[in-house]
């Protein structure tokens, strides 16, 4: 196994009145994915590249720590 291979994703989550955003944070490379799930449940995904302040961006616009359950439901379309 290569090394570097075991990471252990972040997620955080944020519920706005319009949507819900959900965010896995790679915080060895500072890459993750966003998913927005909207009220009617449309699902849009993006890869986002991060730097080293995500953490404390993600904290200053009040967004929680999440499950990795329910961002892989959302992502796997299984939600």
């Amino acid at each position: 196994m290569a090394k570097g291979s075991n990471i252990v994703h972040q997620y955080f989550k944020k519920e706005f009145e319009e949507a819900t955003i959900i965010v896995k944070v790679n915080p060895i490379h500072f890459t993750g994915t966003e998913i927005t799930v909207a009220k009617d449940g449309q699902v849009e995904v993006r890869e986002l590249e991060f730097d080293q302040n995500i953490f404390d961006d993600l904290k200053a616009d009040e967004f929680v720590e999440s499950s990795p359950l329910e961002f892989n439901l959302y992502y796997n379309g299984l939600a």
